[in-house]
Order: structure tokens, then sequence, then C-alpha cells
């Protein structure tokens, strides 16, 4: 996967010289603009032909809730459709024990990561609860 980068991007601070949060992507205009005439040794421009593929080998299927997970066979790949946490938690969790494949995410990194997050908002339910 190609990392596309700002012009100057290198030189800069503000536009993310050590922070790679500014490092955005602009489309690089100019006349003598070397790397807009796509010349080589500059940095690459978007264009077509660098999309990553899909997996063709196994069949995608999107899933939006537990019945349609629950649909589904060992040998197929979920793909998960928008959906807030905590369908996605269940869902994942879910996914796990029947063995199942979710495309584009890590299962025990994303539970681990957002089991705090459910954690942190429990607490602060219960403690609206105590005030009240």
């Amino acid at each position: 996967m190609v990392k596309f980068l700002r012009r100057t991007s290198n030189r800069y601070s503000k536009l993310g010289k050590k922070r790679k949060k500014k490092q955005i992507w602009r489309k690089p205009t100019g006349r003598d603009n070397k790397m807009r005439e796509k010349r080589r040794g500059y940095p690459v421009v978007v264009s077509i032909g660098y999309k990553t593929k899909n997996p063709k080998e196994k069949k995608l299927v999107v899933v939006r809730n537990l019945k349609d997970l629950e649909k589904i066979e060992k040998s197929k790949t979920i793909l998960l459709g928008k959906i807030g946490i905590k369908k996605k938690i269940e869902i994942l969790k879910k996914a796990k024990e029947m063995k199942i494949l979710v495309y584009g995410t890590n299962i025990d990194k994303f539970l681990k990561k957002n089991e705090k997050k459910k954690k942190i908002i429990e607490n602060k339910k219960q403690s609206k609860e105590q005030k009240k």
C-alpha cells in the first residue's frame, strides 16, 4: 500500500513533519510542480491503479445485526455494515464464538480496546443514577 503525502509535508511541522495526523493529502498544483507532472524521484500522486483488492476467493456477506450473523455459514467472510459500537461488539463476540472471519477488523484487538470504553460509559451511567 502506498502512503500519499502532501508535496512539502517533510519541510514544515504544520504540514506534517514529525506529526502524522497533519499529513493530509492535497493535490499538487502549480505551473512548475514536479510532483504534478509525475516526474521520477518525486512522491507519487493519487491516481487510478493504487486501490487495494478485496478478497475474491471468499464471498463477503454484509452483516447488520445478530440475526444476519446466525444465517451465515462458517466458510464465508463477513463485512460489518454501518452500525453502532454496542451492536458491533455483540456481533464480533458472537462471530468469535462461531469462528467466522471478519473482513477488515482484528476481533481480539477491537474487543480489548472497546471493553475499556464500555466500562467507562457504564461507570458514568452509574454515577448519574447515584446523584439522582
